[in-house]
Order: structure tokens, then sequence, then C-alpha cells
């Protein structure tokens, strides 16, 4: 409820700063409305597709293989977890569908495993697991970054993917900071 007021309150003391600045309020809301919807339109089409994809890998068995070549190293992360096959299962297929830049398709699997991941520790509080899957989901390592590929298509990129070495290495790089700083609070903690 506080939020809302807020947002109100940044919302009146923007439209009143616009106006005392002589800025055209209605032309600038009804030209950020409709970017919105041609954007949320343009990157629509795509979204479906990765998500159909992501639907057919999941029937047809290769997110299974995928979970299955990820599972050493998420055992090696989350070894109390993973001894939980629900659990497991939820974290392969969140990890799967974020190396396929699926966030919208990850986001279920992440919250059944973190939902398992609370009721395994039972103390109320987040355990080390459940913060290093946090942490993971941040930094969101993706081989393909498909939403982010769509959205650079629907505003006129010749080569949506032409990110991709970028989003490589910074990923990985968030991803390694990360773990290392999660180990390191780890051991503060104790």
């Amino acid at each position: 409820m506080l939020m809302s007021y807020i947002l109100a309150g940044i919302f009146i003391v923007s439209a009143l700063g616009a106006a005392a600045g002589g800025a055209d309020i209605s032309g600038a809301l009804s030209e950020g409305a409709s970017a919105a919807v041609e954007l949320c339109i343009g990157i629509g089409g795509s979204v479906c597709f990765w998500c159909g994809f992501m639907e057919l890998m999941s029937r047809c068995g290769l997110s299974r293989a995928l979970a299955r070549l990820l599972e050493p190293l998420l055992r090696r992360i989350f070894p109390a977890s993973f001894a939980d096959s629900e659990c497991a299962e939820a974290l392969a297929e969140n990890f799967s569908a974020n190396l396929l830049g699926l966030g919208n398709a990850a986001t279920p699997a992440g919250i059944r495993a973190a939902r398992r991941m609370g009721q395994l520790g039972g103390g109320g509080a987040a355990s080390d697991e459940l913060c290093r899957l946090v942490v993971m989901n941040t930094a969101s390592v993706q081989l393909l970054p498909v939403t982010v590929a769509a959205v650079r298509a629907a505003c006129g990129a010749e080569n949506a993917f032409d990110i991709l070495p970028c989003v490589w290495i910074s990923s990985a790089t968030a991803l390694c900071v990360g773990l290392a700083a999660a180990r390191a609070l780890e051991r503060v903690t104790r």
C-alpha cells in the first residue's frame, strides 16, 4: 500500500514538473503508450516462439538431456538440495531454461526450487543454497539470450544476436563474482 502512495507521488511530482517546464505531457503520454504497445507486439511473437520451442524440447526429452549434462555441476553447487528429487528436477529445469535464455520459462521452475529449498531448510531463514540459487538466477548465464534478441529485433537491430560474446562474458563474470561473494558471506556468517 505504501508503494502505491510513493508511485502516485512520483507521478504527480513528475507531471507538475513537466507542466512547469512547458513540456507537452499529453503528446509524450500518447507517444510513450504507442511505443510500449508496439514493442510488446514486436517481442510477443518471438517470446511465444521460444516458449513453444522450450515446450517442444521438454516433450521430446532434450531438456532432460541438458539437465543430465548440468547434473554434476548442480550437484556440486547444491549438494543438500540435490538429494531431494523434486528439488533437483526443478533446479535442472530452471538452469536449462536460463541457459537457453528463456527467463519466462525459467521463472516457474526457479520458484518451485526455491520453495522446495525453503521446505527442506525449515528454519525460516534463507539457506546458503537458496542464496546461491538467487545469485545464479540473477547472473543468468545464457547461451542464447532470446528475449534480449527479440527486443533488439523489435527495435530495428540488423543482427539481433551480434551481442552473444558480450552476453557470455558479462554473465559468466557476474556468475563467478556472485558465487565467490556468496561463498565468502557463507564463511563470514558462520
